[in-house]
């Protein structure tokens, strides 16, 4: 196995390798004056089994990954498996108005013409992306991350809230396991990124909260949905999702909305605060890849590291 380590988020990567108990592949990364990404790779790979650990949140992040994954396709690397915690471009995943691009197909299409044999990510915004491939791809989740932490925590009173109709299955993989009710609020979107009108579903007076999803980017409408649970009589709210992308001046949002505190993992570069708890996901995906390269299930993953949890108690 080798693992080869983008710029994208090196801790991340950090963890991974750490877990896996193996060597970070020695990799030369640098722009040109211009801005083009230079990229090499100074060690053997042929005939081995190539991790490429690389989020997509930018376009410099992407353009990397796809150079990273020719160079180890030219290398003659035997197999070639993109790591990408975080898969941008994953919300344009349809045509919902006339004329628009389908990005997340695109993106895919980019990926598998640069040379990857199969991809692993972490809570993709939408399964059916998994479609828009034509080699294997393997879709980890964050949940088990996220029980650990709300178990520890010993939360009376849990309801689990999807902030649309959409992240209700999401939402389901945290009820089952915290023992929690479930509520979902509908939104009338006005634009990307803007709701003009919200309605709860469910009761959360004089209850704790947890508004799971899996992307936090300008973090509006979060925040408008945290602020508007407390309203109808939620205890304590907390913000959850796997990605935090804190586009624009979502910590300021975050910093003056109602939510008790913002847990979120490391798929993108994040820094613990005051109000945000940063989980590591490193452990999921090392494990992941150690199944994918002795070709066992990844779809058995949740409950192995709950039952690891256990243990360790």
């Amino acid at each position: 196995m080798k693992v080869i380590c983008g710029t994208s988020n090196p801790n991340l990567s950090k963890e991974i390798i750490k877990f896996l108990k193996v060597k970070d592949t020695n990799v030369l990364v640098k722009q040109f004056a211009d801005g083009e990404i230079y990229v090499r790779i100074k060690e053997d790979i042929r005939g081995e089994d190539v991790f490429i650990v690389q989020s997509t949140n930018s376009n410099d992040n992407l353009m990397e990954l796809l150079i990273l994954i020719d160079a180890a396709k030219r290398a003659s690397a035997k197999r070639i498996t993109a790591v990408i915690p975080y898969y941008g471009y994953g919300r344009q995943d349809r045509k919902a108005e006339a004329r628009e691009p389908i990005t997340a197909k695109l993106v895919a299409n980019l990926i598998t013409t640069a040379g990857a044999d199969r991809v692993l990510t972490i809570d993709l915004h939408s399964p059916q992306i998994q479609g828009f491939f034509d080699i294997p791809l393997d879709d980890t989740w964050a949940f088990p991350i996220f029980v650990r932490y709300f178990k520890k925590k010993n939360l009376k009173n849990l309801v689990i809230l999807s902030p649309d109709a959409g992240g209700v299955k999401r939402a389901l993989h945290l009820t089952k396991r915290l023992n929690a009710t479930i509520a979902m609020i509908h939104k009338r979107r006005e634009d990307h990124n803007k709701v003009g009108e919200m309605t709860l579903v469910g009761d959360v007076k004089g209850k704790n909260v947890i508004i799971y999803d899996d992307i936090i980017d300008t973090g509006g409408t979060i925040c408008e949905a945290a602020n508007y649970v407390k309203k109808e009589g939620a205890k304590d709210v907390y913000l959850c999702a796997t990605h935090s992308l804190f586009s624009g001046d979502a910590l300021k949002k975050i910093k003056a909305s109602k939510a008790k505190q913002v847990i979120v993992t490391n798929t993108v570069p994040t820094k613990n605060s005051d109000k945000i708890k940063v989980l590591d996901v490193g452990y999921v995906l090392a494990m992941a890849i150690r199944n994918i390269h002795e070709s066992r299930s990844i779809s058995t993953l949740d409950r192995q590291i709950l039952r690891d949890e256990k243990r360790k108690k």
